[in-house]
């Protein structure tokens, strides 16, 4: 968000994350340019692993288990990409020692419960693997 002075040019956005205001402005009607930026950027983030064991995305936080978190690294790093399967193979047989197709069917059924209420789904490419995305855009 730019404020610009009262008789200043007006500058050119390029991006739909950017806006401008001129000053002076009111508090409540630049907390609410703040918040349309805030909505008009939700396309652009991206979910995102806490160290401590918790996944955000947006303005929404759920906590995850720690063999959920280290699959979830690697589907939040690739988000909107394919993950391969044998790379959350790899990543189970890091956290634990049971690491059967099953075990990783079983997590991934536990993380898709977990990401619903985020707005986030983990579609399947059937014999590859795993793409991490907005719920909205996998109903399309």
């Amino acid at each position: 968000m730019l404020i610009i002075e009262g008789g200043a040019p007006a500058p050119l956005c390029s991006d739909v994350r950017e806006d401008w205001v001129r000053a002076p402005i009111s508090k409540a009607d630049l907390h609410a340019r703040v918040a349309a930026l805030r909505a008009k950027s939700y396309p652009f983030t991206v979910p995102r692993v806490d160290p401590s064991g918790a996944l955000k995305y947006r303005d929404r936080v759920v906590a995850i288990s720690p063999v959920e978190t280290a699959l979830l690294e690697s589907l939040t790093n690739a988000f909107q990409s394919l993950v391969r399967r044998e790379e959350l193979l790899e990543r189970l047989v890091e956290r634990q020692a049971c690491s059967t197709r099953n075990a990783l069917d079983l997590h991934i059924m536990r993380i898709r419960r977990r990401i619903r209420p985020l707005g986030l789904v983990l579609q399947t490419a059937w014999g590859r693997g795993y793409i991490l995305k907005p719920a909205a855009e996998s109903e399309e």
